[in-house]
């Protein structure tokens, strides 16, 4: 039977071996190169001029480099302080990729492919092109959708260049004439905190709530992380002042998190969804995420998926991901039973550790 962590604070089972260490200290030797003072380094992240740049959400100093690597639910590998509580970036955005699984498989999302107006009716779906938006567009990030929330216009992420996706090049936050729905993959922050509006909507309750609820209790998570919005991301639903959250870190906000907590969501994701024999996300829903999207096959549903030419060569193919600026990543291998965590890792560091990994398993 497999192994299940207890809720925190209960000691986790350890199985740790030397062969891990190597994977370890690579891990923590190379930090990446950012400012612990991010109130000062997201500004200078992302390539945007002001009033572009303004943070809206809140931000806090990181800490150091650390991690953790799991086998069939033991920790093999540890490194650093694992219950630092730290942003997260755009790891967040696979976490609404995960309300959003949760959302279709109680019907509060009767089909990916039905358009967002059908159910959010909030004037961002309307019109002939935002009009033809599906859910389904949104999760792949192809939905090209046209507007401004939160003070932040989508013309802003155009044109973004992300490792190993440069669809255009022109720069950063200059105009493009949109595609059809469906018709471009573009990485784009705005769009994203627009899926998590509409995600509010459907939930009618904040959002941080409903994963606390249906994801984080069922784990024995702990109750120290958070996930915040901006101070202009509030919304009135059935006469509750609601907080919209943000799906990273871009403008500060997003999931406040330590590395344990993450693991164990890495863990519910290999596992297929069920946790200590109860299911609490679906296989379809999981699936769903790891389908390439066709116009970018290194991306299905808000995760990063090590398809052919491998992102990171040293990991199976089967491999994915949630991956966030800063050296934020969970490593998901299915095939080993293997969830790694890494905060603040340089991402060029990354395979060499990923190959140590494998060596370490044998």
């Amino acid at each position: 039977m497999d192994y299940v962590p207890p809720a925190e604070p209960t000691a986790w089972e350890e199985r740790r071996s030397p062969a891990g260490d190597a994977a370890a200290r690579h891990a923590a030797e190379h930090e990446i190169r950012w400012s612990r003072d991010l109130s000062a380094e997201i500004p200078r992240q992302f390539d945007e001029e002001p009033p572009w740049n303004e943070v809206l959400g809140p931000v806090q100093p990181r800490g150091g480099p650390n991690g953790l690597v799991l086998k069939s639910g033991h920790i093999v590998a540890e490194w650093g302080d694992t219950h630092q509580i730290d942003q997260t970036f755009s790891v967040a955005k696979s976490y609404l990729s995960i309300l959003a699984g949760l959302a279709l498989d109680r019907g509060l999302i009767r089909d990916m492919d039905a358009p967002v107006r059908e159910s959010v009716d909030d004037g961002g779906f309307d019109g002939p092109h935002n009009g033809k938006i599906t859910w389904h567009h949104l999760l792949q990030q192809t939905s090209e959708w046209e507007g401004t929330l939160w003070d932040k216009p989508d013309l802003v992420d155009r044109n973004r260049q992300v490792r190993g996706a440069a669809m255009t090049s022109a720069k950063k936050g200059t105009h493009r004439e949109l595609a059809a729905p469906g018709g471009f993959w573009e990485y784009n922050d705005v769009r994203i905190n627009r899926l998590s509006l509409a995600l509010l909507r459907v939930w009618k309750r904040p959002l941080p709530e409903v994963f606390a609820e249906l994801v984080m209790e069922p784990i024995g998570a702990s109750k120290d992380w958070r996930w915040r919005g901006y101070r202009n991301s509030t919304v009135t639903i059935d006469g509750r002042e609601i907080e919209s959250v943000a799906g990273g870190s871009h403008w500060g906000g997003g999931v406040f998190i330590h590395a344990r907590d993450q693991a164990r969501i890495g863990l519910l994701m290999q596992r297929g969804g069920m946790w200590d024999g109860k299911r609490i996300l679906s296989a379809e829903w999981i699936a769903r995420c790891r389908v390439p999207c066709p116009l970018f096959a290194s991306y299905g549903y808000l995760w990063w998926l090590n398809t052919e030419p491998r992102r990171y060569p040293s990991a199976p193919a089967g491999s994915y991901y949630a991956m966030g600026a800063g050296g934020n990543l969970t490593w998901i291998d299915p095939e080993h039973d293997l969830v790694a965590v890494l905060r603040w890792t340089d991402p060029a560091a990354a395979d060499h550790f990923m190959r140590l990994v494998m060596a370490a398993l044998g």
